[in-house]
């Protein structure tokens, strides 16, 4: 028998959608993965998402005061790199739940196809 969950402090609950939340956006989703396979520079990110230093700027920093990111600066530039490489883990997880998702959806389209053609 399972225990009853135990009730969660409502600042933990903040923290958790706080996190949740810097993930909620799609040009932060773009950037992680653009930082998958290794650091890149500002610049390196406005050119591969083709959109303003501003906006890229803007979600690098809330990515990087939620630990997710991390940077060092040589010179005039800055390199950002995912200091929490759970997050590709996490997303992994949430695509493949998707995928599960669209394949189930696409069976029933199929069926209800194939039932409509008789």
């Amino acid at each position: 028998m399972k225990s009853p969950a135990q009730p969660v402090p409502p600042e933990v609950v903040q923290q958790v959608s706080d996190y949740f939340s810097v993930l909620g956006e799609p040009m932060r989703l773009r950037i992680l993965n653009l930082l998958r396979d290794g650091e890149k520079c500002v610049q390196d990110l406005v050119e591969a998402t083709e959109t303003s230093q501003a906006n890229v700027s803007k979600h690098l920093k809330v990515m990087l005061q939620a630990g997710i990111l991390t940077r060092r600066s040589k010179g005039t530039l800055a390199y950002y790199s995912v200091e929490d490489e759970l997050i590709f883990e996490l997303c992994n997880l949430v695509c493949d739940r998707l995928a599960t998702r669209i394949e189930q959806q696409a069976q029933h389209f199929r069926a209800f196809s194939l039932a409509s053609r008789r």
